[in-house]
């Protein structure tokens, strides 16, 4: 296990600083200057010259490159061109309404698709599989943004149950901060869960195939017990994978939804610095999407090794 952990972990280390070259470079070749951006089209060219010295725009590639990789190591990751603020501050913010909102579309997500899919299985061929997966399918072909819209028309609009956009702030108590973020959590989990529920279901029925499955039935466990209990578990690797792919996408999917529900979030925040040219924002954000997605990878390469004993160093 500790020969495992090391693999890994070294795995994870030189991803990192693969992505980080990458995000860096491919901004880098974006046309376009910012310093031109910040001081407008009109400007003269001295003071834009000024002001990308000051930016520090005026020095070379590497160099820039290395001060950025030493502000990410001391958390110092520069002042925002539009905003005039610690990054890290912007970014924490922000954070502060991203993240638990695609953990409760991945919660969402979970339940769903694991209720769903195991359901499904246990009525193979049945009229009860065939209109779920029917569902599902219908499920993965709604883009995110159009049920956005339709949950707003829906629930906001004619109901009036929840607020059209915004959020209440945490100020406001726990409760009214997530009833802000229900609508937008469903619409990312909605395309996420039909496709989780199609993966859970495969899994399950190929395990319910195994001798093990057919000696627990035969000693008189009940069909929900094997379901639940010895079947979900055995089917578990490849969801987890899929779960851990997921919820990069929810992270990637809330610049979409936060601009439907004009939510405060990272997302949002990394739409309006690509707008404003605000390249240390820009940099800043992706490389921490990139860093999340990595790091759920580790977390998912770890689960495989709780779930199944049988995985060893050598297999992954």
């Amino acid at each position: 296990m500790g020969l495992f952990l090391l693999k890994r972990t070294l795995t994870l280390l030189g991803t990192l600083v693969g992505a980080s070259i990458i995000v860096f470079l491919v901004l880098e070749i974006l046309p376009g200057n910012a310093a031109q951006m910040l001081m407008g089209p009109d400007a003269a060219p001295e003071a834009v010259a000024a002001l990308a010295t000051k930016l520090g725009l005026d020095l070379p590639a590497w160099t820039r490159y290395w001060h950025w990789i030493g502000g990410l190591l001391t958390g110092n990751l520069g002042d925002s061109y539009a905003y005039s603020s610690p990054v890290l501050d912007l970014i924490l913010e922000r954070l502060a309404l991203t993240m638990p909102l695609a953990l409760l579309a991945m919660f969402f997500t979970t339940v769903i698709a694991l209720l769903v899919g195991v359901t499904a299985a246990a009525r193979h061929n049945k009229l009860g599989d065939v209109g779920l997966m029917s569902m599902a399918q219908v499920g993965i072909a709604i883009p995110n943004f159009w049920f956005a819209i339709l949950l707003i028309l829906v629930f906001s609009v004619k109901l009036q149950w929840f607020s059209a956009g915004g959020f209440e702030g945490w100020g406001e108590g726990f409760f009214a901060g997530i009833k802000s973020l229900l609508l937008p959590a469903l619409s990312l989990a909605v395309v996420q869960a039909a496709i989780l529920a199609r993966i859970t279901r495969s899994a399950v029925l190929e395990v319910m195939r195994e001798d093990f499955v057919r000696t627990a039935r035969a000693k008189g466990v009940s069909q929900r017990m094997v379901l639940w209990t010895h079947v979900l578990r055995n089917a578990m690797i490849p969801v987890i994978t899929v779960m851990g792919m997921q919820f990069s996408e929810l992270l990637a999917g809330t610049i979409v939804v936060e601009n439907v529900f004009y939510l405060p979030g990272l997302g949002r925040l990394i739409f309006q610095a690509i707008s404003n040219r605000d390249l240390i924002v820009v940099r800043n954000c992706v490389m921490l999407l990139a860093a999340m997605v990595v790091i759920v990878n580790f977390v998912v390469d770890v689960l495989y090794a709780v779930i199944d004993p049988r995985i060893k160093a050598s297999d992954i």
